[in-house]
């Protein structure tokens, strides 16, 4: 693709899913010429209510509180999350066909509507416009680690094992307990006791305050660090410097990013169960990627997925296909 594209990732603003809408267009993009717009959308009652099978004008469900989806349209759409799978469809409609239309997860909608949607092996979606990775799909690249890598190394301590935390929270499905903080706690701990760590944790917007707390408190005296939210997230440099990975259980989308890393990632069980998030665990496990957490740090090795730059070959794929090498943006 010589010429510019326009890319637009657009999600209701969830991190998550952000970040995988973002990831798979700034892939795309590449070293190239071109530009990724965010746009965040925000849906107004009744229909946030409503299934968006059920919205009979998309684009005018769309509230003040987001960003308009309206003329010049870009080359392509990349979505992501339920809520913005039909806004999109509306997009490809109205520029005639001429929006190159992607959603990320299963779109509750017939996915033939789309011409490309990039699924999780663990939805169960298939078709012949459905591309299937392995795990999630994420803006963790090697060029992006190797950076923060290079900013850290200053600090770093090589004779110290650097343990990072990705810690999550209760959802609809899995619930992350003051016990099992406690205990997940406890044996963080002794483990600082055994052997030489720099441990780090790092909770999200779901973690409960109580459970920052017990941690912390379990995990006084040992030089833990733990993120207390202020200031930039240090999620990434986190990533890019640890040698092992913890993710709680409820999190697909942590796991893939710690997957990127190569290093050994744990996971932590909840409480509740997820068939969906459940399968993608037991996949990863069965396919020597990830190891539940019992205390213990062993060494394995695994090629990590490429999902990202895959999803974004396939699209370009479809650009190709289309006979569109990528222009300016267009009026509408």
């Amino acid at each position: 693709m010589t010429q510019p594209l326009t890319v637009w990732a657009v999600t209701e603003g969830q991190i998550g899913t952000e970040n995988q809408a973002r990831g798979v267009a700034e892939a795309l993009i590449g070293g190239g010429p071109g530009s990724v717009v965010v746009k965040r959308i925000a849906v107004r009652a009744p229909w946030r209510w409503l299934p968006p099978a059920l919205w009979p004008a998309p684009l005018m469900a769309l509230g003040r509180d987001g960003d308009a989806l309206e003329p010049p349209w870009p080359d392509i759409l990349i979505s992501c999350g339920r809520r913005a799978a039909a806004p999109n469809l509306a997009v490809r409609k109205r520029s005639g066909g001429a929006v190159l239309s992607v959603h990320i997860q299963r779109p509750y909608l017939p996915s033939d509507r789309f011409d490309l949607v990039v699924a999780p092996q663990h939805d169960g979606l298939h078709g012949a416009n459905v591309h299937v990775t392995r795990a999630a799909v994420h803006r963790v690249t090697a060029e992006r680690l190797a950076a923060r890598r290079r900013k850290a190394g200053d600090g770093a301590e090589p004779a110290r094992h650097a343990v990072t935390v990705l810690i999550g929270g209760s959802n609809r499905r899995h619930r992350l307990t003051e016990a099992i903080a406690s205990r997940f706690a406890e044996r963080l701990a002794a483990l600082c006791r055994a052997r030489p760590v720099d441990l780090r944790l790092t909770p999200s917007r779901r973690t409960h305050p109580a459970i920052v707390r017990i941690l912390a408190e379990k995990l006084a005296g040992t030089g833990a660090e733990i993120w207390d939210g202020s200031g930039d997230n240090p999620y990434f440099d986190w990533l890019a410097v640890a040698d092992t990975i913890v993710v709680t259980w409820d999190s697909v989308s942590m796991t893939s990013e710690a997957l990127a890393t190569g290093k050994p990632v744990y996971v932590l069980p909840l409480e509740g169960a997820s068939r969906r998030i459940d399968r993608f665990h037991a996949g990863l496990q069965a396919d020597g990627y990830t190891r539940v957490f019992d205390g213990a740090l062993d060494r394995w090795d695994y090629v990590p997925p490429d999902d990202t730059a895959a999803a974004a070959a396939a699209i370009r794929a479809r650009l190709r296909a289309r006979g569109q090498a990528g222009s300016a943006m267009r009026s509408g």
